[in-house]
């Protein structure tokens, strides 16, 4: 049939020649390629993006590190007991340790801020020690013995107010405490009695930095020690992260030889 040619009409589109490309002089050319372009990332955009992850990380990070310490001083300082609910009286204004050298019993002088890093329990009277000082020294020691694993973050010292010489019988007990001689004056500036009551009435409690934060009630004894031993138990509980244990075992272990 005229017109109608069978072969193009079973050419398959591949075998169909590529239509060619005609330049401005008429000459036959290849298709050129053509290539999508795609905009690339910015440098400073993506520096930028990654110093910010950065700082996100750095942050969790310390979060994560600080958390015990936070919550320690959180429950501390929060959600401390109050007078309510704790055997012993908080002191609102919590004076530090004073800067003033003490004196062993062997003659030797140390700085009193030294006992910063332990929780302190604290007696004071004079060297002769008599019922009340002695009654103090046991419970000092009582106390710290109930604690079991927690006791070597409690140290129990005595301040001794004057220069004379430690009874022999008492120098067993004075040997396993923290014993210092420190001038009288400089107790009574830092340490204070409930009204009506003398200083060697009551035992005081020192936080680890040295803050004097607790004072328990004059004439405690051995019936009323387990309310002590509670509110000392919570204050190690509300410090875990934040003391250190160990010295009062090393000096202990360092008097017997």
């Amino acid at each position: 049939m005229s017109g109608f040619n069978s072969s193009d009409a079973f050419t398959s589109p591949a075998a169909r020649p590529i239509p060619q490309r005609r330049d401005s002089e008429g000459h036959e050319g290849d298709e050129p390629l053509s290539f999508s372009i795609h905009s690339l990332p910015d440098p400073a955009q993506t520096q930028m993006q990654q110093a910010r992850s950065g700082r996100w990380k750095m942050l969790a990070v310390l979060l994560v590190c600080a958390a015990p310490v936070v919550a320690s001083y959180f429950t501390y300082y929060v959600l401390r007991p109050t007078q309510q609910r704790s055997y012993g009286e908080l002191i609102s204004s919590q004076p530090s340790l004073p800067d003033v050298k003490v004196q062993k019993l062997d003659g030797s002088s140390m700085d009193l801020r030294s006992l910063q890093g332990q929780w302190l329990l604290v007696s004071t009277s004079n060297a002769s020690c008599e019922a009340r000082c002695q009654d103090h020294l046991y419970l000092q020691r009582q106390l710290r013995e109930t604690l079991g694993r927690e006791k070597d973050r409690l140290d129990w010292v005595w301040l001794i107010n004057d220069q004379q010489a430690v009874s022999e019988k008492i120098l067993p007990a004075a040997e396993q405490a923290t014993a210092l001689r420190m001038p009288a004056a400089a107790i009574q500036d830092w340490l204070k009695p409930e009204v009506g009551h003398t200083l060697d009435e009551h035992l005081y409690v020192v936080d680890p930095q040295g803050h004097w934060m607790m004072r328990f009630p004059a004439h405690m004894d051995k019936a009323t020690a387990g309310k002590a031993k509670r509110d000392l138990e919570r204050l190690l509980r509300a410090s875990s992260s934040w003391d250190e244990a160990g010295r009062a075992a090393a000096d202990a272990a360092g008097n017997k030889h």
